[in-house]
């Protein structure tokens, strides 16, 4: 595999690393992405992964176009010869159903199976995050069966609750803030995707994956109380450990 590199207007490139959505090239973009981020290239004030690609803004007045293409062949080369960095898994706690999952039984009825059938399919699997978008916080998933994929709202809701877990077609994801959404709603979280006061805002991050668990209504509630006074730190285990 060789990487493309463009012009993104004249203080941005965009690297492309293939044309099909998959688990092993996102891997190679989350390599070089570790790698080149931690180089620190001087100039360089942000990179952003996408499904199959990386753009790079830069200050033309520090760093050239041809300077950075350089870096970024170099640090393309050292992300083959170097092992692939490990992956962790975050555990996100799901209350199913309910007036907050108003939208399983028609997922259930229009896949002609149980709502407890949708909650196996969609719960205590991992999905890939390829990439952190739309609103700060939110997870774009990959690995949502195919038996429980379902059309989106003709209609949108005006707004749903922070901590939504939904399904959008053949996506799932999870809300971080209230924001309207066209996704049919499966459950809620209680945990905090985003939290602009933390060192690290973002709660869950590309190239990790997320695995839903099934929790009862009372345990939800007191999840919900621990994360409000933060006595509560998100579980994680490392992938294929």
């Amino acid at each position: 595999m060789c990487i493309e590199i463009v012009p993104l207007g004249d203080c941005a490139i965009t690297i492309t690393f293939g044309n099909r959505i998959d688990e092993r090239l996102h891997q190679q973009i989350q390599q070089f992405l570790h790698l080149f981020r931690r180089s620190k290239v001087v100039g360089v004030f942000e990179s952003v992964p996408a499904y199959t690609s990386i753009s790079i803004f830069y200050d033309p007045t520090i760093i050239t176009y041809s300077q950075l293409e350089k870096e970024v062949f170099s640090t393309y080369k050292f992300a083959l010869e170097t092992p692939q960095i490990d992956s962790i898994v975050y555990k996100i706690p799901v209350y199913y159903g309910g007036t907050t999952g108003p939208d399983l039984r028609f997922i259930a009825d229009y896949n002609k199976m149980s709502e407890q059938e949708v909650i196996n399919l969609h719960a205590n699997k991992e999905y890939l995050i390829h990439m952190i978008g739309f609103v700060p916080g939110f997870p774009y998933l990959g690995g949502l069966s195919p038996k429980i994929a379902s059309p989106r709202l003709e209609k949108p809701r005006p707004k749903i609750a922070a901590g939504s877990v939904g399904i959008g077609g053949k996506q799932t994801g999870i809300y971080p803030a209230e924001v309207p959404s066209g996704w049919r709603i499966i459950g809620i979280t209680p945990l905090r995707l985003f939290d602009i006061e933390n060192e690290n805002p973002s709660l869950l991050s590309a190239g990790n994956y997320v695995t839903f668990q099934p929790v009862v209504y009372e345990e939800f509630l007191s999840l919900k109380e621990r994360v409000a006074t933060k006595k509560y730190e998100i579980l994680t285990y490392k992938k294929g450990g």
